[in-house]
């Protein structure tokens, strides 16, 4: 009878196990797999995958959509990432808002919504992060992927115990071999992350691109946040933003020198190793502060924690938190704003190359209306339009 008993126990555990294992596994799938569409806006011309730049990447799960929405008057151009880290979403989504509503007059804008999309694929091990998050608009919800800082593992492993930063042969944390803001400017028969560098770095060189702007978003524990961190190449541009943009748009927002002596960030590499200004920019996000509380789509959306104020009153953050938090419109916001701003000054200085964009939001329209406002109903429109992230 015990003998029985004990099996018939170990066989109920087996099962359970194996429930467990089959519902996370198809639970992990669906947000693998989950389908984000992207309508295409008035202003798109085409759309052009990554590997159009480099073969190598070629069939990979970053193989990412390159959206080109191209002025009938020339002038310079711009591309602007999203997702380098997809657990930072307001880049994404500003690039979402850029690719079904801007229209350029002048010049080109170059937008990757998905610049690593294997790490839109997996949340932060150990973060309970939630896998995806929805956004309220006038015909429903649109679903997200949440995402996380590095690529995801199935798609490159094994890490090594020190990475080692090419061509600088800096020593760096051995997971930032997966994290695509410490992997540039790639190289062609490196791991996925850094043949995502490189793709992206022939598409700056090819098409000639004057400035890059990665998007972010920081903890406020992180002395790097709401501010735009420039290569020496753009430090006056920069700099004229902060001013501008703090005076008359509603918010402030600083100026940070990239430093020379860190490699394999974007705003170092693409300015030593392209032509281009390289520009990222921070805006505050208290999800990712290590004193926070429950990780979940509320928090994600609505940006208030108890824990990250009280941290504030301790005086342990570099941003200012209270009882409204900071919200994902008012982060989008924030960007819509910062990137207008830079394109606006860039044209007065340079009008030969000037970039003019329309039918873009800022700070204040964003809070206002809020971002759904911006998203188009995917069921109606013809599917030729559609493409998906």
């Amino acid at each position: 009878m015990f003998i029985s008993w004990f099996y018939l126990r170990k066989a109920i555990f087996i099962a359970l196990g194996l429930i467990l294992m089959v519902s996370s596994g198809v639970s992990f799938y669906k947000s693998r797999h989950l389908k984000e569409p992207v309508v295409l806006g008035p202003g798109v011309t085409q759309v052009k995958k990554l590997s159009h730049y480099f073969s190598g990447i070629k069939g990979t799960i970053n193989d990412s959509n390159i959206y080109i929405l191209e002025g009938s008057e020339p002038g310079g151009t711009i591309l602007i990432l999203g997702a380098t880290h997809p657990e930072e979403p307001a880049g994404r989504l500003v690039n979402w808002i850029l690719t079904e509503n801007a229209v350029v007059e002048k010049g080109r804008l170059f937008v990757i919504i998905s610049a690593n999309r294997s790490g839109t694929t997996v949340t932060r091990l150990g973060g309970a992060y939630p896998p995806d998050f929805s956004i309220p608009t006038p015909w429903g919800e649109q679903k997200f992927r949440m995402g996380d800082r590095w690529s995801n593992p199935l798609d490159q492993w094994p890490d090594p115990e020190v990475y080692i930063h090419y061509p600088s042969r800096q020593e760096l944390a051995y997971v930032d071999i997966r994290n695509l803001n410490r992997t540039w400017p790639g190289r062609a028969n490196g791991t996925l992350t850094e043949k995502t560098c490189y793709a992206i770095t022939q598409l700056i060189k090819e098409e000639k691109v004057d400035i890059v702007i990665d998007l972010h978003e920081a903890e406020l524990q992180y002395p790097v946040i709401s501010c735009i961190v420039a290569h020496e190449k753009g430090h006056e541009l920069a700099a004229m933003a902060s001013m501008m943009i703090s005076s008359t748009e509603g918010f402030n927002i600083g100026m940070e020198f990239s430093p020379p002596e860190l490699r394999g960030l974007s705003h170092r590499e693409i300015g030593d190793h392209t032509g281009a200004i390289s520009l990222l920019v921070e805006a505050p996000e208290p999800l990712l502060d290590a004193t926070r509380g429950r990780t979940d789509r509320k928090l994600l959306l609505e940006g208030k924690d108890e824990f990250v104020v009280k941290a504030g009153k301790h005086g342990l953050l570099f941003e200012v938190i209270d009882e409204n938090g900071w919200p994902i419109d008012v982060r989008v916001g924030r960007h819509c704003s910062t990137i207008l701003q830079l394109l606006e000054l860039w044209s007065d200085e340079h009008p030969e190359k000037a970039l003019s964009l329309i039918n873009v939001p800022r700070y204040a329209e964003v809070i206002e209306k809020g971002i759904g406002y911006f998203l188009h109903d995917p069921s109606k429109i013809e599917s030729k339009k559609i493409y998906y992230e």
